[in-house]
């Protein structure tokens, strides 16, 4: 098991834990594994809202979901319904979880739900200035898009950009950013 740390509040009220909690492993033990397709049919009209109401691609936001969160069946995802791994920063105010990521005790945001997780994403993305230039990008250009996101400080990881564009192209959920998106998707 990861080294994890439970943690609701302020840092000050962090309990250290070196284990999931007993209700915690059952909650991980008993999480149906979700496979590729389900997870696409069952979050790809929340990507294509974003789309409409934030600018940001569907195919975008879907293939960090599925590289973030594996599909949502990551330890952190099934604990936190983070399926972004977005960190806490300054400004979050709700429930953390800490978690050895880059650093021993990196803090993610915990979300009442993956829907509240998708919608935080959204909202974070269309509102830190490092993110704007992305928005002068075309919805269907997400290799310009992949690459914006790495060069923005998304994420750590040098292939970050390859492998969120690998994900869209062997999922084929670039076809949500095309003229009528999800019933071209949903043909292929």
């Amino acid at each position: 098991f990861t080294i994890l740390f439970a943690m609701t509040g302020t840092p000050a009220e962090a309990q250290r834990t070196t284990d999931l909690t007993p209700e915690e492993k059952i909650r991980v033990d008993n999480h149906v594994k979700i496979t590729r397709e389900e997870y696409i049919h069952k979050w790809s009209s929340l990507a294509l809202e974003n789309r409409e109401l934030y600018g940001i691609p569907a195919s975008i936001t879907l293939g960090q979901a599925i590289l973030e969160s594996g599909y949502g069946n990551s330890t952190l995802s099934i604990l936190t319904n983070n399926h972004f791994n977005i960190k806490c920063k300054k400004d979050w105010t709700g429930d953390r979880r800490l978690w050895s990521d880059d650093n021993p005790d990196d803090c993610f945001r915990v979300y009442e739900s993956v829907e509240d997780s998708y919608i935080d994403y959204a909202e974070y993305l269309s509102s830190r200035s490092w993110y704007e230039p992305l928005f002068a990008y075309e919805l269907t250009d997400y290799k310009s898009w992949a690459k914006g996101l790495k060069e923005a400080g998304y994420a750590t990881d040098p292939e970050y950009a390859q492998k969120l564009i690998r994900v869209i192209e062997d999922t084929h959920i670039y076809l949500l950013d095309e003229e009528d998106g999800l019933s071209r998707y949903n043909e292929h």
